[in-house]
């Protein structure tokens, strides 16, 4: 199995293991809220947090599979010569903002709440761990285009 189907599998994994946490959750704040009319404390900064990690590695995933939302009506009009130009210029764009936005945006923004040892109000947890998942998605979305990338040369 090729390492691209290997961060393919194990992102699909724990994004379906993070969705299934969040659904147990909710259905946890719902329970102690209308049947046991005390609500739990954590349940919301904890839905919060799961949404968070599922959005941006379901970002990451999205971009590998090339499945991200795209306006698609101008290049359709192009010949496949400057259709391929156009998705490398793409691919570049996409590759530049990851390595500035995700990597250091958010290791800068990791290293800021490490230093300041920022916890969340309820879980108490770091809010550093919080935000790893940022510069993480930011690293697969720099591996998947640039693995386009190397694919796009050899055909």
């Amino acid at each position: 199995m090729k390492l691209r189907e290997k961060i393919d599998s194990f992102l699909e994994k724990a994004l379906i293991l993070i969705m299934s946490l969040m659904v147990v959750n909710v259905l946890w704040q719902v329970f102690s809220r209308y049947l046991l009319t005390n609500p739990s404390s954590f349940t919301d900064e904890l839905a919060r947090y799961l949404m968070i990690w599922v959005g941006v590695l379901g970002a990451a995933y999205v971009s590998g599979k090339r499945s991200h939302v795209a306006i698609t009506y101008f290049a359709e009009k192009l010949n496949e010569v400057r259709k391929r130009k156009l998705q490398i210029i793409i691919d570049l764009l996409i590759l530049s903002f990851s390595f500035f936005g995700f990597i250091l945006g958010g290791f800068r923004l990791v290293y800021i709440t490490s230093i300041l040892e920022q916890y969340s109000p309820s879980l108490h947890i770091p809010l550093a761990v919080v935000y790893l998942v940022i510069p993480l998605s930011g690293l697969l979305i720099i591996y998947y285009k640039i693995s386009d990338l190397i694919q796009m040369r050899n055909d």
